[in-house]
């Protein structure tokens, strides 16, 4: 079935649940006016629609390739990217100076969202671009920004993050790429790179990698790390692509879905870089680029649990099976339950992810500690639930069409492996939660509290008008302060490590009854307050078995020893 750009839903979360009104009070995008908002949503949204969503299946059957070191892209992905490139989508939150719109990364995100619901191995091309220009913008020279900028913003040319390598994936401290001094302000980078995605196309002009490598006599783990900006080819004196560097790709993964999306073994062979951020500081200046990417991939996962959901439900209403009043399998009980479990879900991940961006945006505007911290906190958990979001919605949708969804020509299983990697890159799922028990604990717990805080005074609120929904909402949110008290308090880091996957999720399962109550009230008697009603009663209650995990400690996973486990 075609696909849909949810374009009301994101009117009514950034109107209603989100906090995006403080967003456009800000002098810093006072311009995002709820009129501007509707009128971006809706150009990208039909630009979703008509010209990326037609390529996802034939991406997937005609998937890249590399034909004589070249890497060819499936067919009709130059239009998707031309569409892409000319509608500005690649710089909305970028800089005006070089060609960006400056407007809320929370409209990047709802973006990026429907163009990785309607094609996502396409959509990752612009999703490494913004994620470079970011980095550029805070840490690039002068110099290089004005040449590399433009042309990325405009799409002329595209980026890559190149971090893994096959000693070193979630270790990037163990990288063994070297980066020599020429003499003369560049550097000869060389090193083998793997997983890196859209390292290289024939529909744009260059390719721009930002490499990870060691400097000479650099200290050993991430902080000898330094930061390289190394083109495909090198610019001429106009600026333009001149000689080819020393970058090649290797070969193309042959992987489990986003099949049209190249995947890319790069090897550097004394390529020309330039230094990005001061010497030893790579990882900082890579940091920025990939919380962007975080954020991108946490919509990604949301994206396609809408798109799977829409599909599941337009063949569960024409489905006919039984003796049901309609006569298709849409009135069956457990089709109702997969069903409003797949748009309940997808409802408050969108809603988390929509806050986060929100947070960056007042983060951005206001340079106030409390929002950077708000932001810091959300990323990690905005990553995980929309990915995880994505993938269980993605699988039930597999259900909902029976057989018939382990059948590729319905497009269900499509989705289902295509979004399984989202869980994986731009860091595990279970780095993530780690990074939230640990780096994001580290003051002990204040951001997260002072968030509770704010939860628990809005469940408050709304005791009046929702009571029952309200009582749960605030019950749910104390549980989770007295778990956050517990793991702040535990010495061993092992200890947090131990629950931090169910801690995320719980989290999670609170801020979705938090968006979700907050909705109820914007539309009392309406569908929103309906799915709130399921989402509290049957969804929210999760949050105390998860709760019970993540105390457990780190103990019982070691009971059992190496021997044992092989046994």
């Amino acid at each position: 079935m075609p696909f849909r750009a949810p374009i009301s839903e994101y009117e009514f979360l950034l109107s209603h649940v989100t906090g995006f009104a403080q967003v456009a009070e800000t002098d810093r995008f006072a311009e995002a006016s709820p009129d501007m908002v509707s009128a971006i949503l809706t150009e990208a949204g039909k630009m979703c629609e008509e010209v990326m969503a037609p390529l996802n299946r034939g991406s997937d059957l005609n998937p890249a390739r590399l034909e004589n070191g070249v890497v060819r892209t499936s067919p009709g992905f130059d239009q998707g990217w031309k569409a892409i490139a000319e509608g500005g989508w690649i710089g909305i939150s970028a800089d005006p100076e070089y060609g960006g719109m400056g407007l809320p990364m929370t409209l990047t995100t709802a973006v990026n969202e429907m163009m990785a619901a309607a094609c996502l191995s396409l959509q990752l091309a612009p999703l490494m671009g913004q994620g470079q220009i970011e980095a550029l913008e805070h840490h690039a020279s002068d110099e290089l920004k004005r040449l590399y900028l433009p042309k990325l913003l405009s799409g002329e040319w595209s980026g890559t993050m190149n971090l893994t390598e096959p000693q070193a994936g979630s270790d990037v401290g163990a990288l063994s790429s070297k980066a020599v001094p020429n003499g003369d302000g560049t550097y000869s980078v060389s090193g083998q790179k793997i997983f890196i995605s859209w390292g290289d196309n024939d529909i744009t002009g260059n390719v721009c990698h930002l490499v990870l490598a060691r400097l000479p006599d650099a200290a050993p783990g991430t902080r000898g790390i330094s930061l390289f900006l190394v083109p495909k080819r090198l610019p001429d004196e106009h600026g333009d692509p001149g000689a080819e560097n020393g970058v090649r790709v290797v070969s193309l993964e042959h992987k489990l879905g986003i099949h049209g999306s190249p995947t890319c073994v790069m090897e550097y062979d004394g390529a020309t870089g330039w230094l990005v951020g001061e010497e030893n500081r790579g990882m900082a200046a890579m940091f920025t680029m990939m919380n962007n990417a975080r954020l991108g991939v946490g919509g990604q996962g949301v994206g396609l649990a809408e798109r799977a959901y829409q599909r599941a439900l337009a063949y569960a209403m024409e489905r006919k099976q039984g003796k049901t009043a309609s006569g298709t399998i849409v009135d069956h009980a457990d089709v109702r339950r997969m069903l409003l479990t797949m748009k309940a879900d997808t409802f408050a991940a969108r809603a988390v992810l929509l806050a986060c961006a929100a947070a960056i945006d007042m983060q951005t505007a206001t340079a106030d500690p409390a929002w950077t911290a708000r932001a810091a906190l959300l990323t990690p958990i905005a990553k995980v639930f929309g990915t995880e979001t994505g993938i269980s919605v993605a699988e039930t949708g597999v259900q909902v069409h029976g057989g018939m969804g382990y059948i590729e020509e319905t497009g269900a299983a499509q989705l289902a492996r295509d979004v399984r990697i989202t869980a994986i890159y731009e860091g595990t799922n279970g780095i993530q939660a780690m990074d939230l028990v640990g780096r994001k604990m580290m003051d002990g717990g204040e951001a997260a509290m002072r968030l509770l805080d704010e939860i628990e005074a809005h469940a408050e609120g709304a005791r009046a008008d929702n009571p029952a929904m309200a009582e749960a909402v605030w019950q749910a949110t104390e549980s989770l302060r007295e778990t956050t008290e517990w793991l702040v308090a535990q010495d061993q880091m092992n200890d947090r490590f131990a629950g931090a996957v169910p801690y995320l999720r719980a989290f999670a399962r609170v801020l979705g009854g938090h968006f979700h109550l907050a909705a109820a009230q914007a539309d009392r008697g309406g569908a929103r307050d309906k799915l709130a009603r399921f989402y509290i009663a049957h969804l929210l209650p999760e949050h105390v078995g998860l709760l019970s995990q993540a105390q457990c400690g780190a103990a019982v996973l070691y009971d059992l020893d190496l021997q044992e486990l092989a046994g």
